[in-house]
């Protein structure tokens, strides 16, 4: 079976599922995120992609690596090189949708910036604030790869 396009179940409240094409699928509470290292991004300003109007200031947001996550969970290479075609694709729980490629995480320095946060300004965030949230802080624009209440992480092998 392919499971290039798996479908997972609904998202639950601040939980995160990595699933589609990882060796060990993972679902992970807040409390789990929070049992990895963690690191810290610089505070920002979210600003409109289309119109770049202000939208608010964000505090230092605090969390764990998405490729400490994705490394976790495992990619398949049972053709040599496979896992370089791979592409992440980030959902929230009301359907809004990123992307990222195997090597935009891995081979950038893009990738040691985006963040699955739990804290913000120091402050323990939960679902009702929106986390688990998805920040990638090495974008010239943060605010099209900001997913709050993150739901799943899927992983596509493309041919």
């Amino acid at each position: 079976m392919d499971s290039v396009n798996v479908i997972t179940a609904p998202a639950v409240d601040g939980a995160l599922v990595l699933s589609g094409r990882f060796q060990r699928p993972l679902s992970l509470s807040l409390e789990a995120l929070r049992r990895y290292d963690s690191v810290t991004a610089t505070a920002f300003d979210l600003r409109c992609y289309t119109t770049n109007r202000f939208i608010r200031s964000v505090d230092a947001y605090r969390g764990v690596r998405l490729t400490t996550l994705i490394a976790e969970a495992g990619l398949p290479n049972e053709v040599p090189g496979e896992f370089k075609r791979t592409v992440f694709i980030a959902r929230g729980q009301d359907g809004y949708v990123v992307t990222f490629s195997w090597h935009e995480l891995f081979n950038t320095p893009i990738g040691e910036n985006v963040l699955i946060a739990y804290e913000c300004g120091g402050c323990m965030l939960d679902a009702e604030d929106g986390a688990p949230i998805l920040f990638s802080g090495s974008d010239l624009l943060p605010a099209p790869r900001h997913v709050k209440r993150l739901a799943r992480i899927e992983a596509r092998v493309l041919s």
